[in-house]
């Protein structure tokens, strides 16, 4: 008998159904058993292991429907299939509505048997199945893939699970690279639309005459290349979720149309006459002041008030610091298995040299450096030269810090030197200290300078020889 086959219980007090449905069942490749008091077999259902359930409404000892709501409130995955005799079809019925799959008339054929229980096998492994692919989803997607610890993304988490299981809009206002796309995946995930698609469109990377016909679709004749009727991508998101990246790239006549969508959840094919319906839920997602631009008229208030009904604001990566080294590693980890190598970690000082860039290109750039790094290591550890060699750290300040007084210069010489230069000049020491096996004396004569000097940096940047690289 094949281990994995379906386990029917049947609960039946006349002992020729009980050994019969068994005979049947277990001739087609089913194991099958039974119990001949309700006590007994609703015993069995909620200790054992039963697949699907036979059950008789009248009982000497217990009526079905009594047994059928324990087994249905405790076991819901349980398909119950009710038997009940020609004049109490009514009961079946009544079953029905309490939540019995389905129910057979006695006396039933064999055939009437095995359909029946084909159905509720058939049922069960679809419900399992979409319960694996909602848990893979997950866990692909969910809180577990996005690394962070900072308080600022813990908040984010707790929104998402406040917002996830509703159907309103939500817009994900942070600057490039900060995971945008990632977390309405999260939110997806987490929704009840989450055995449904979900459909990302970058609103940025189409011209508005393209986009409208992306966007709703477009029948056959519309337009010159339009050879047949196409489905828009809020038809193809129906009950699913519609991810809308970069919407401040919108036209305000595509931002008139996606309004109408968000209000009447109905749309117009481009050369259609007939309007039609979408269910799909938007997430929406902008790395702009949208309410910047409504004041300078690029944006419909009207349009931004509609998709900001749950704003969530992504943090830049230079504001969650001690997410950095947590990042670092787990891309680390991600791309040494894709390459094939075997990287340890960094070292403290090329560590310390991450977590202070600047990162203007939040997490995504920061894998991508990672990924540079793993490629073009060489050893088990990266350290700080390394790190430095590869890294194109910025060298002047922020756009628009350009100092207006002598003072704000000398503090920002200051800055420079301490976060640029010093970071080279300890990697420069560390350097000369390597080729020199750790020998002051030697390396300070290999590089140029007087031993008192090179021993000075040394202690100005707590680097001993005998602890050096």
């Amino acid at each position: 008998m094949n281990a994995d086959a379906p386990h029917i219980l049947i609960i039946d007090d006349e002992p020729v159904i009980c050994s019969g449905c068994c005979l049947v069942l277990s001739d087609n490749g089913y194991t099958a058993s039974g119990c001949q008091t309700g006590k007994e077999g609703l015993k069995e259902a909620k200790e054992g292991h039963c697949d699907i359930l036979l059950l008789d409404m009248k009982l000497p000892d217990m009526d079905g429907m009594e047994i059928l709501k324990a087994v249905h409130a405790e076991k819901p995955g349980i398909p119950i299939i009710v038997m009940t005799g020609y004049s109490t079809v009514q009961n079946a019925v009544t079953a029905m509505k309490l939540g019995a799959f389905d129910y057979i008339a006695k006396p039933f054929t064999d055939d009437e048997l095995l359909m029946a229980v084909r159905r509720a096998a058939e049922k069960k492994r679809l419900v399992e199945e979409n319960l694996s692919l909602k848990k893979e989803l997950i866990d692909r997607f969910g809180f577990s893939n996005i690394v962070g610890e900072d308080p600022q993304i813990l908040r984010i988490f707790e929104e998402i699970k406040r917002v996830a299981p509703t159907d309103s809009t939500v817009l994900l206002c942070g600057e490039s690279g900060t995971g945008k796309e990632l977390f309405a995946r999260a939110i997806h995930a987490h929704s009840r639309r989450s055995a449904q698609q979900f459909v990302a469109v970058d609103c940025s990377t189409l011209v508005s005459s393209l986009l409208e016909s992306e966007l709703f679709g477009h029948v056959k004749g519309a337009f010159t290349g339009a050879v047949q009727d196409k489905a828009g991508i809020f038809e193809v998101a129906d009950k699913g979720s519609l991810f809308l990246d970069d919407v401040a790239n919108l036209t305000m006549e595509i931002q008139a149309k996606l309004l109408r969508v968000l209000e009447t959840q109905e749309y117009k094919p481009v050369g259609a006459s007939k309007s039609k319906r979408t269910n799909a839920r938007v997430i929406a997602a902008t790395n702009r002041d949208l309410k910047k631009m409504v004041g300078e008229g690029t944006f419909r208030e009207d349009l931004f008030y509609r998709l900001n009904v749950f704003p969530i604001f992504l943090p830049p990566l230079r504001e969650r610091k001690d997410d950095i080294p947590r990042l670092a590693y787990h891309f680390l980890r991600h791309f040494s298995r894709k390459t094939g190598k075997r990287i340890k970690g960094f070292s403290d000082d090329a560590l310390e040299l991450l977590v202070h860039h600047d990162w203007p290109g939040n997490v995504r750039q920061l894998k991508n450096v990672i990924e540079r790094l793993v490629i073009m290591a060489d050893q088990t550890t990266l350290d700080l030269i390394y790190i430095l060699d590869h890294l194109h750290r910025k060298r002047i300040g922020k756009k628009g810090a350009i100092p207006e007084t002598l003072k704000e210069l000398k503090a920002l010489k200051k800055q420079v030197l301490e976060e640029d230069f010093g970071q080279t000049e300890k990697a420069f020491l560390i350097q000369a200290l390597k080729a020199s096996n750790g020998n002051v004396t030697r390396a300070a004569k290999k590089v140029g300078m007087q031993r008192s000097n090179f021993h000075a940096l040394m202690k100005k940047h707590n680097i001993s020889a005998k602890n050096s690289p």
